[in-house]
């Protein structure tokens, strides 16, 4: 008996949050799909993380994955007030995941790196050439949100395998 699971990896943002979703089968990836919620600037703060929660949420009620891999949450000490905003966004993330009954793991974004590239410090063109190799898909994945997403999915497919 083949172990298939379907992994979603998420990379937040507020106003790009990147989704990959992976099939597989004990390992070896079956399928694959990508995309992003984009919210407005013109929009409040609140309004834009409600959209980033019914749009997670539908997702995972439709898709009904395994896990879900997010991106954990990092701040750059330049910029404190875009970390206070991500975790925002993983919170209504988290909020969506726990709803659907959906499991949630968060991986550092230099771990996702180095376990695709042999580097965890490499540029978001490296990931997502790797990425692609992966899942040898010949055109660019675009946004980067997206094939970020993409390699968490990849990720916790290899985990949970």
């Amino acid at each position: 008996m083949t172990d298939c699971r379907k992994i979603i990896g998420i990379d937040p943002g507020l106003a790009s949050t990147g989704v990959g979703i992976i099939n597989g089968c004990s390992g070896k990836i079956t399928s694959y799909g990508f995309g992003c919620i984009k919210t407005s600037k013109e929009i409040n703060q609140q309004d834009r993380l409600y959209k980033i929660y019914k749009d997670i949420f539908n997702i995972l009620e439709q898709e009904k994955p395994s896990i879900v891999i997010i991106e954990d949450v990092f701040s750059i000490p330049e910029f404190p007030k875009s970390g206070i905003i991500l975790g925002k966004v993983c919170g209504a993330i988290s909020l969506a995941c726990s709803c659907s009954g959906i499991s949630m793991l968060e991986v550092q974004v230099r771990l996702a790196k180095q376990i695709l590239t042999g580097n965890g410090n490499c540029s978001k063109q490296q990931l997502e050439n790797a990425v692609r190799k992966r899942l040898n898909h010949y055109e660019k994945i675009k946004p980067y949100h997206a094939s970020d997403a993409l390699a968490l999915a990849i990720i916790g497919l290899s985990r949970s395998s």
